[in-house]
């Protein structure tokens, strides 16, 4: 594993905590524990450290208005307050609410038991319905779902409902969109310094946007669907620096799967995951969507990048609505602050049965698969396709398993189809694929990621050992309880339908 190191001991705005030491993981899975004040190994690619505080004088005239994180400001904006602490409980008035097939019907059921059957949403064009989850399959609980929120959206004049009426085709609809979190990005619906919440846990990648986004159950859906508010408590942050220059052969899920290893799975629980540096800046929209998406698999409340011109430009055409960015105070106080020269990391992937359970690409290398799956809200945006073709193109060989495709969207599903891979003399995406022996790009959905109806398109269905650009790897997560899923990036997941085994992409990216 690359080097790092982790420093938790500092006082924040919230505790003190004592001094734990240093802990320090090698490439050669060897741990040594060292008191802070000693000096470090020179190869650090990782580095946790307290921020450097500034000090706050005694007030002499009135109240003293302290520092704000991006996650505190954009809360206090929304709870109309001018200052808000990790740990206040604040009702936030809510932006745009999202929920899909699984959790829309029992939203609006907790909503018409609440507020009566004959209630009106608080707000008919910020409520946002995105069939996604089990919608091409012939499970009739599963449509009947759709059938549902079908009904419900007509009865309150929902704006933003992106229907799906025939089940086997989606480009007979224009209106269908796709996977829930890409979808809201593409439609226009993430804008900087608001509040986006949604009945799913992978809400959080609109925090790519520079806003606060997060996933929140049933109850609290049913709640904001009739008042336009939620009780929250504002979170802790921490901030995760990342410099240097991004090696050619990595994307950004080697860099959350990189923190998630680094902090485990509890080590952001409920806190905001803030992050920045010249590595985050150098990303385009899609992979900061990768980046945030994965937060909750760290236990984080949502995760937040500041909105530049990068940001501005992807939401130009996307959207009118007026928006107000929001970034941290130059002395804001974070609970903790890790360090990453980007420009040292290797691929990674996380082992079964955790995303927390990482190791490098190279050194699994022995490991043989049965299947690979690129897609979902993690990996099956545009730029993911892109990257797995460039992985094709370069080896000029067929994959050796089966290797299934599921765009994330209709936009993503065409793009596909339409753009040209750098490089590759102007062939698209959906050529290359079929030059390697993919199977055909199947319609946008969310498909195998967790697992769904038995009909589900590649479900694991058997105990098989799959390479995957999904965000989890629990048992029983993509169809099989026994089945094996290794995480890993596009470049990681296609360099490894190659070759039949877990494969490090820099084999064939040279």
């Amino acid at each position: 594993m690359a080097s790092s190191v982790v420093t938790p001991t500092f006082t924040s705005n919230i505790h003190t905590k004592k001094d734990l030491g240093l802990t320090v993981f090698s490439s050669g899975s060897t741990l040594s524990t060292q008191r802070c004040q000693k000096t470090v190994r020179k190869r650090i690619c990782c580095s946790v450290t307290a921020p450097q505080q500034s000090e706050r004088k005694p007030s002499t005239t009135g109240s003293v208005k302290s520092a704000m994180t991006m996650t505190e400001k954009i809360l206090a904006r929304a709870s109309e307050k001018t200052q808000l602490t990790p740990g206040d409980n604040v009702w936030v008035n809510v932006d745009v609410l999202m929920t899909h097939d699984v959790c829309g019907p029992g939203s609006f059921g907790i909503f018409k038991r609440e507020f009566g059957e004959n209630a009106k949403v608080w707000d008919r064009e910020k409520i946002v319905i995105i069939p996604d989850h089990y919608i091409f399959t012939n499970d009739e609980r599963a449509n009947r779902n759709v059938d549902i929120l079908r009904d419900l959206c007509q009865e309150q004049n929902i704006k933003y409902f992106y229907d799906i009426k025939d089940l086997s085709n989606f480009k007979a609809n224009p209106d269908y969109k796709g996977v829930c979190h890409v979808a809201l990005a593409q439609e226009g619906h993430c804008r900087p310094g608001e509040v986006l919440l949604g009945t799913d846990s992978h809400t959080c990648t609109a925090g790519a946007f520079g806003q606060f986004a997060t996933g929140i159950g049933i109850t609290d859906s049913g709640f904001v669907l009739g008042t336009g508010k939620l009780l929250l408590k504002v979170p802790t942050t921490l901030r995760f620096v990342m410099d240097g220059e991004m090696p050619h052969y990595l994307l950004a899920k080697d860099l959350i799967l990189q923190i998630i290893g680094e902090i485990t799975m509890a080590g952001a629980t409920y806190k905001s995951m803030e992050f920045v540096g010249t590595t985050i800046e150098s990303l385009n929209m899609e992979e900061r969507m990768t980046l945030c998406n994965m937060v909750i698999e760290a236990g984080g409340k949502n995760g937040v990048i500041p909105a530049d011109s990068t940001t501005y430009k992807y939401l130009e055409d996307k959207t009118s609505v007026p928006y107000e960015p929001v970034y941290s105070d130059d002395n804001a106080r974070f609970l903790c602050e890790y360090r990453f020269d980007v420009s040292k990391l290797e691929p990674v992937v996380a082992k079964p049965h955790s995303p927390d359970n990482r190791a490098l690409a190279r050194e699994c290398k022995d490991v043989k698969i049965d299947r690979v799956y690129i897609g979902s809200c993690t990996g099956g945006k545009t730029q993911d396709f892109m990257a797995a073709a460039k992985v094709f193109l370069a080896s000029g060989i067929r994959v050796k398993v089966p290797t299934f495709l599921v765009p994330a969207t209709q936009k993503v599903w065409m793009d596909i189809y339409s753009l040209p891979v750098p490089g590759s003399g102007g062939k698209t995406c959906s050529q290359i694929f079929e030059e390697a022996g993919c199977d055909t790009p199947a319609s946008p959905t969310c498909g195998a990621c967790l697992g769904g109806p038995k009909d589900t398109y590649a479900r694991l269905n058997e105990p098989q050992v799959c390479v995957s650009t999904t965000n989890r790897n629990f048992p029983g997560r993509m169809g099989h309880k026994e089945g094996q899923i290794y995480l890993a990036s596009p470049y990681t997941a296609a360099a490894s339908a190659l070759t039949g085994y877990v494969t490090d992409p820099r084999e064939f990216l040279q």
